[in-house]
């Protein structure tokens, strides 16, 4: 059986982790040091983010600054359910070569009326014709883009704690008017 750390954690009924198994089973040495044991990730959340228009503030000495609103969507998880509130938003600088440097922060709010911050910083990157598709507005495939979120929440509430004391992973795909970000939470 598998020991819980945390025990304000309701756990997440039905969802099963996903293992991630290392190079070298684990207690097996490599080069003299033990190898650390596995991780799990279990389904967290996914967020469907609506976005505005990008306010394009130019070029600064990092890359090209944007500014991409956020205007509301949902998010549904195994254990946890609500909106997301407008007045969000993604400021990202995106690199000469292409590469996005993201950092979104908005609030949730869960169906019992609950607050939470959300503050994901991520990388985004992909061919020359898909960035330019991206940066024009256009739609491109998502297996096309590398999109990687680390998000991380802030909460009042007692029940909801365990947010703040975990480690999630997400992964992104970017359409036109709206993100999508699976969250994964490191067991």
């Amino acid at each position: 059986m598998r020991q819980r750390f945390d025990q304000d954690d309701p756990g997440l009924p039905g969802v099963d982790p996903i293992e991630i198994t290392p190079k070298h089973p684990v207690g097996e040495l490599e080069d003299g040091e033990a190898v650390p044991r596995q991780l799990a990730m279990r389904d967290h959340m996914r967020l469907h983010v609506q976005v505005g228009p990008p306010t394009e503030v130019g070029e600064m000495p990092a890359g090209r600054r944007r500014i991409i609103p956020i205007l509301g969507g949902t998010f549904e998880g195994p254990a946890i359910r609500g909106t997301i509130l407008a007045g969000g938003a993604d400021w990202q600088i995106v690199h000469r070569d292409g590469v996005a440097r993201l950092d979104t922060r908005y609030t949730l709010q869960t169906d019992s009326g609950t607050l939470i911050y959300i503050q994901n910083a991520g990388v985004r990157h992909a061919s020359p014709d898909a960035t330019r598709k991206l940066l024009a507005g256009e739609a491109v495939d998502p297996s096309e883009v590398y999109f990687k979120t680390v998000p991380t929440f802030e909460t009042s509430a007692p029940e909801l704690q365990w947010l703040t004391r975990s480690v999630f992973v997400g992964t992104g795909e970017r359409h036109p008017a709206e993100v999508i970000v699976h969250v994964w939470r490191v067991e």
